[in-house]
């Protein structure tokens, strides 16, 4: 019996297109949500902007602004199929900042609709709130 459960998806080239890969390790949960993120600028490999179809290869770093927060991730693997979340986690290193937590979250100022643009000194009070002095 050769170890066929034992084997872990992966390419044979070394690369997988940084959309699947997004895909294939879970951090979105469709290819096709990758691939809009790639589109919209809100995926970057190597600090430069990603298209859908760029090879990923191991070592590369990639930066995905995904449901409010930014992932950062290195390559460990590329791999273009779907694998389970163990797997998946050796196939990258999570370089990413914490999540904020809910009270962080809830902080930034959102004004109502059609309340027209701040005044000045809404505008600094926003800021302060933001961090931003």
């Amino acid at each position: 019996m050769a170890d066929a459960d034992t084997e872990k998806p992966s390419t044979e080239t070394g690369t997988a297109r940084v959309d699947a890969w997004l895909w294939s390790v879970r951090l979105t949960k469709t290819r096709s949500v990758a691939a809009t993120a790639c589109r919209a600028g809100h995926v970057k490999v190597n600090g430069e902007r990603a298209k859908p179809a760029q090879p990923v290869k191991a070592g590369d770093e990639v930066r995905l602004f995904h449901a409010g927060r930014e992932r950062i991730v290195v390559v460990r693997r590329p791999v273009t199929k779907r694998v389970g979340a163990p797997v998946a986690a050796e196939c990258l290193i999570d370089k990413s900042p914490p999540p904020p937590t809910p009270v962080e979250a809830a902080v930034v100022g959102i004004r109502d609709r059609g309340a027209g643009r701040p005044t000045k000194r809404e505008r600094r009070e926003i800021e302060s709130l933001r961090g931003r002095d």
